[in-house]
């Protein structure tokens, strides 16, 4: 396993972001962009991002914070219990907003292109990632053929931004995997995310994941659940390997 630390330019500034590439491999043409949950790049998506590279893929997996770097690190775990470090994350997340990632994902997708990946992409967000991995699929339907959303918040909300109102420019295929009970994506929000994407003809999937919790993908999550892990991981890749070729 390979990672290669990248400084990509964007309109605002220059994000960090780390691409992750199996060593065993030959030089991967797809590739995909990881899109963080609330407490930034660290190990934790790393390993994630790792096992995605083992599958033949390029990973990109950039910091979404990096207008307000340095800052951090965070403990997934207990950060927002602490009411100082929970204050400063929801700046951070409150303070980079879906249009800003979504500038920033023709830089992302850019970047794969210098680095040899000029193939199809996928993406896949965590919690605050999910929306960005469907707005981005939106936003650049010729390049991104697949988009996943994993304890994704607010993806069919009031909001302007709300992916669900973009729903009728995504081609790619779409799987989004929610908690069981998740107050940032209410059942009602889920049958609007639905009613649009079925109403744009997006191929989807929409699937309950009953008695998980909010980050249970993500294993330094206090929430993180083993077998729950191991079925997200079956569906993703497995959404992968049918588009990414």
């Amino acid at each position: 396993m390979t990672k290669q630390d990248l400084q990509i330019k964007t309109r605002d500034g220059v994000a960090n972001a780390g691409l992750f590439r199996s060593a065993n491999a030959s030089p991967a043409k797809a590739g995909v962009i990881l899109y963080q949950d609330a407490f930034g790049p660290r190990p934790a998506l790393d390993s994630m991002a790792e096992r995605l590279a083992n599958e033949g893929y390029a990973v990109l997996v950039p910091d979404l914070f990096y207008r307000n770097a340095p800052y951090g690190p965070f403990d997934a775990k207990t950060a927002f219990v602490d009411e100082k470090t929970k204050a400063a994350l929801t700046a951070l997340v409150s303070g980079t907003t879906q249009n800003m990632t979504i500038r920033d994902s023709g830089a992302f997708l850019d970047a794969l292109s210098a680095e040899g990946v000029t193939g199809p992409i996928g993406t896949v967000g965590y919690c605050m990632g999910g929306g960005r991995a469907l707005n981005a699929a939106a936003t650049y339907p010729d390049r991104i053929r697949a988009a996943a959303s994993f304890h994704g918040g607010n993806l069919a909300g009031d909001a302007a931004d709300s992916p669900h109102r973009k729903a009728a420019s995504i081609k790619a295929r779409v799987y989004v995997g929610t908690s069981g009970v998740d107050r940032s994506f209410p059942p009602e929000q889920s049958a609007r995310l639905a009613e649009a994407l079925r109403a744009a003809e997006v191929d989807h999937v929409i699937e309950n994941y009953a008695g998980m919790a909010h980050g249970w993908c993500v294993p330094d999550h206090s929430v993180f659940n083993a077998a729950g892990a191991e079925r997200h991981w079956k569906r993703l890749t497995t959404l992968f390997a049918e588009t990414l070729i």
